[in-house]
């Protein structure tokens, strides 16, 4: 345990002496999750972990045990009520392979970021050595790895179609979203004294029935809803053999996802079926009504849990997901975006959910009481820079509305978009003693931003460290329009507007853009198209993401399909890790290193005109020896010299602006 002189709070327990220093016989719940102990709020499993603590249930927690046999998962006996098992803040794919399904060299979650320090598919390993260790305790799963593969689901490590999570890690209950909610009030209810199996009506659950009540559900799809008929999806074995059902079932399940209005869903697995509740309901702006009885959860709330905000003291090695977030501050979850290569919205939900003020301004004073904190704040934001307090301008509204995004094909007409509130929040956070520096690091929706001139004006004053990170993605108009972005002209209008404001402050910053290879709807002549418009603009981008087909998300759908759901009309998509790899290297044209391949797509494009020495070209003809060897002689000679490129970073400029997405592709 750690000493109460040196920490401000204890640790949660992870061993038998843990809670025997809180004179503990047993444990209402244990945690297992697949990341290591860091006591921070933006270490999902710990903050449910924490949640529970203050809703006073004696919880434990299994970092990252060995699971290679049940004797680990015994450490701290039986929980009382049950097991929660989660993989950790990332799908353990995700976080072992890239794109090219090379194993990551680095684990960001785990100590000295070693990697092997969980299984594959590690919620539903977990899931059964705790089934080993005790038979008869129910296991809850959750986390993003349990929520994206409720349904199912195409795994692209393993290119097939697979089932419902649930299925395979044989557990009780799965809770889906933002789990505070849900995980309260089956918490409440089995202290209560109600068995696991009898809880079914719990919002963001889903759960297993069988073949009698799937027959009696696809007679009547009212039977089990209360107020709305159930949406039955096709079933697991339909979407493995057609995949225009597959498409059906992502359609179909995206259309459920609003709290205010979507139905219950259910799909076959053969002899059985999954069952899923309507999504939870957000939790409360601010400070709500936290202290009231029931269910009720308020975003104050778990910010004013007492969190350490460092790894457990077992830990001798850096742990470097931790070293991105420890001196930042999350102020709010949610995205109404509906980008359909990420997974935002089918985890956190499309309403925006704000912390106020005063709890904002609560954690930068703990920030100044770590030790090593500097006055330098690392971010400012969340899942987006700037949506913070943003909201349709009526909750009626809000609740019926069935679109996908606020924000596409434009700016919906009942999205308020005043950026006022984040701009007091971010002057208020400035003048708090002891604070010198307080960046923005999320990625910033320019669409949005500019619409608000004062907070583009507010960010590039006081909030850049040099290069500001932006997410235009792509310059085709028909990518553009199945990632459901905004057009290039209005990163252009944004890009016009920071360049502007950092001049206005006097100051020489860069804004980094982020693109994406090889996403579906995007062909070679496309990236030919994006690599022109990146070297008429003068920009060599670091920040590329070859797409990674993540469960869930609809672009998914669409590179596993070649159908777009929502209009199912066919999509085109880089098949193939060859065929990626040449869009990529289209995206880096000017890195000898992908000098070969980006000859050899323009080739394949059609485009072999690009190929050549002189201003209109992409990439020299020769290899990057006999080019260094050229350009030598040409310094030498004194020819070649050219004006330098205007918007493009230096080498060495200052570095910053992106907060990184560990083991993972970002989230705008």
């Amino acid at each position: 345990m750690a000493s109460s002189t040196r920490y401000a709070h204890p640790f949660l327990p992870t061993t038998r002496a843990d809670m025997q220093a809180r004179g503990w016989e047993q444990c209402d719940i244990i945690i297992v999750t697949g990341d290591a102990y860091v006591d921070h709020p933006a270490f999902g499993p710990v903050l449910i972990a924490r949640f529970l603590e203050g809703r006073g249930f004696k919880v434990g927690l299994l970092p990252q045990p060995d699971w290679h046999s049940a004797e680990p998962f015994k450490a701290l006996g039986p929980p009382r009520m049950f097991f929660g098992v989660a993989a950790g803040n990332l799908d353990s794919m995700l976080n072992r392979l890239t794109a090219q399904k090379k194993n990551r060299s680095e684990d960001q979650y785990s100590p000295g970021g070693q990697t092997n320090c969980r299984p594959d598919r590690a919620t539903i390993v977990y899931a059964q050595r705790c089934r080993e260790a005790y038979p008869d305790v129910p296991i809850i799963l959750g986390g993003i790895e349990a929520s994206l593969r409720r349904i199912a689901h195409f795994d692209y490590w393993s290119e097939k179609v697979r089932r419902s999570i649930l299925f395979d890690a044989k557990a009780d209950l799965l809770v889906f979203g933002m789990g505070e909610r849900p995980i309260m009030e089956v918490a409440d209810r089995l202290r209560q004294g109600e068995r696991i199996q009898d809880i079914r009506d719990v919002r963001g659950t889903a759960y297993t029935i069988n073949d009698e009540e799937m027959r009696a559900l696809e007679a009547d799809p009212a039977r089990r809803a209360a107020d709305r008929k159930t949406v039955v999806l096709p079933s697991y074995e339909q979407v493995i053999e057609d995949k225009h059902a597959f498409a059906v079932m992502s359609r179909d399940f995206q259309m459920e996802t609003n709290p205010g209005n979507a139905r219950p869903l259910a799909q076959r697995h053969g002899n059985r079926a999954i069952y899923m509740n309507p999504p939870a309901l957000p939790l409360e702006d601010g400070v709500g009504t936290a202290g009231a009885e029931g269910t009720s959860v308020a975003m104050d709330e778990l910010y004013d849990l007492p969190f350490n905000r460092v790894p457990h003291p077992m830990y001798r090695e850096r742990i470097p997901a931790y070293e991105t977030v420890k001196h930042s501050i999350v102020l709010m979850r949610g995205c109404f975006g509906g980008c359909t290569f990420c997974s935002i919205t089918e985890h956190e939900g499309r309403v925006i959910q704000s912390r106020s003020a005063e709890s904002v301004l609560r954690e930068v004073r703990a920030l100044r009481r770590m030790g090593d904190f500097r006055g330098t704040i690392t971010d400012l934001g969340g899942p987006t820079a700037n949506m913070y307090k943003l909201k349709c301008k009526s909750e009626d509204i809000e609740k019926r509305c069935r679109k996908l995004s606020c924000v596409h094909p434009g700016v919906c007409e009942n999205l308020q978009t005043d950026h006022g509130p984040l701009i007091s929040l971010m002057q208020d956070v400035r003048k708090e003693d002891g604070v010198k520096h307080v960046f923005i690091a999320s990625g910033v929706r320019y669409d949005l931003a500019e619409r608000s001139p004062e907070y583009v004006k507010e960010l590039a004053a006081h909030h850049v460290g040099g290069q500001l990170s932006v997410a235009p993605e792509h310059v085709s108009p028909r990518v553009l329009e199945k990632m459901k972005k905004p057009g290039i002209e209005s990163f252009e209008r944004f890009q016009q507007m920071f360049a502007c404001a950092s001049e206005e402050a006097g100051k020489e910053q860069y804004d980094i853009p982020y693109f994406i290879s090889g996403h579906p709807g995007s062909t070679l002549e496309d990236m030919v198209e994006l690599a022109l418009w990146l070297k008429q603009n003068g920009k060599r981008p670091r920040q590329v993401q070859d797409f990674i087909p993540t469960p869930m998300a609809m672009a998914t759908a669409m590179y596993f399909t070649g159908l777009d759901p929502l209009k199912m009309e066919p999509v085109y998509t880089a098949q193939g890790l060859r065929e990626k790899r040449l869009q990529k290297a289209l995206l880096l044209y000017w890195n000898p290193e992908q000098w070969p391949l980006a000859r050899e797509a323009l080739k394949q494009a059609g485009r072999e005109d690009l190929i050549g020495r002189g201003p209109h070209a992409l990439v020299p003809p020769e290899s990057p020896a006999e080019a260094a060897r050229r350009q030598r002689s040409e310094r030498d000679s004194g020819e070649g010299a050219s004006a330098p490129r205007q918007g493009t970073a230096p080498r060495n400029a200052p570095r910053g602006g992106g907060r990184p997405r560990p083991g993972g592709p970002r989230a705008r």
